[in-house]
């Protein structure tokens, strides 16, 4: 799945600006779906029926990814500029960005002082993204305008992925997991899918603006009527050294079938579901109850009357970061208890509460 991971991760997609994500997975995913359509908010949504009735599924996972928009240009070219979702000021400094404009891609760095001037300034200070700048190498306002930089223009971190350490290690680093991982473990379900017999439909969104308020899945959830749903998201691991960690849920140790965020506590039918294919199936698996998160299942388990649901979280180190890790057993756990979860639907099953 590294390639499938490295051609979504690499794509500029921040949130409310997708468009590149949307026509990429659209077209990706058209030859393996009965349907496909992309929504006026910009929702990827397809469709598959199995050989026999059954089940109606939901599989989620968004599309956009933390970012930043050009607020302003200075007289001398730098650009301020605002967030797309959730950072951490602490580590915009020296970071490598690009930005989107109607003539192309520019690169552009997040400015930071030189080592030199470290002793004229407050080594504790923390400078809010407001007082920071976009360095795109442009001498004034005017030759920034020229190479096509306007108000609104979206930013993203640099594109890159690689594996961390080398290939032996199985963990890979980059831009953009959370959460095209997401996505490409449903876009490799659907592909493993054609190979099998299941029953019912499967309808997989692919959403926008989850990162800043779960919008795009609550608009794709007033337009499925599922019996079950199941998101597929990072999700921040506890396994590094820092004082607050209290490594419940590990790097590499398997995939996280999820108890309870801020947004959602999964459907008990739901979870205990898919514990029981992980343990028959002897999939990897950590059970995660971690109130620091939510998802698109927030969302979609509000839909019309009410939607069982569950998620599958993908272990993530430093998210929300340019440097973004995680393990490539765990994404591929997660593919497997999905496609298992799919396979295991017969038309006589119900996910009630009682």
């Amino acid at each position: 799945m590294f390639e499938l991971l490295k051609n979504l991760s690499l794509l500029h997609g921040p949130c409310g600006f997708e468009q590149p994500v949307s026509k990429w997975i659209r077209d990706y995913v058209k030859p393996f779906v009965d349907e496909v359509m992309v929504d006026p908010m910009g929702n990827v949504i397809a469709r598959k029926k199995g050989d026999k009735s059954g089940v109606r599924v939901v599989l989620t996972a968004h599309m956009d990814e933390v970012g930043f928009i050009v607020k302003s240009i200075e007289p001398n070219g730098f650009i301020r500029f605002e967030k797309l979702g959730g950072h951490d000021d602490r580590i915009l400094l020296a970071q490598k960005v690009q930005v989107r404009t109607k003539k192309g891609y520019l690169n552009g760095i997040i400015g930071t002082i030189s080592a030199h001037y470290t002793k004229f300034d407050d080594a504790s200070k923390v400078r809010n993204h407001r007082q920071l700048y976009i360095d795109i190498g442009a001498k004034d306002k005017e030759e920034a305008i020229r190479l096509g930089v306007q108000i609104g223009n979206p930013i993203s971190w640099a594109p890159s992925i690689d594996f961390l350490g080398n290939e032996t290690t199985g963990k890979v680093v980059g831009k953009g997991f959370d959460d095209r991982a997401g996505c490409a473990v449903i876009i490799e379900t659907l592909k493993e899918l054609q190979s099998h017999s299941f029953s019912g439909e499967i309808t997989m969104i692919f959403t926008v603006q989850e990162e800043v308020g779960l919008r795009g899945a609550q608009v794709a959830a007033r337009q499925v009527d599922a019996d079950v749903a199941i998101a597929i998201d990072t999700t921040a691991v506890s396994d590094t050294p820092e004082e607050m960690m209290d490594k419940s849920l590990n790097l590499g140790d398997g995939t996280g079938i999820k108890i309870m965020d801020f947004s959602l506590i999964s459907h008990s039918s739901v979870k205990d579901h898919l514990l029981k294919i992980a343990d028959k199936r002897e999939i990897p698996y950590q059970l995660e109850v971690f109130p620091g998160i939510g998802t698109d299942e927030g969302a979609m388990s509000l839909a019309n009357k009410g939607i069982p649901t569950g998620v599958l979280s993908i272990p993530s180190r430093y998210a929300h970061s340019p440097v973004e890790v995680i393990d490539l057993m765990d994404l591929e756990a997660t593919k497997d208890l999905l496609l298992q979860f799919v396979l295991s639907l017969h038309p006589e099953m119900e996910f009630s509460f009682l």
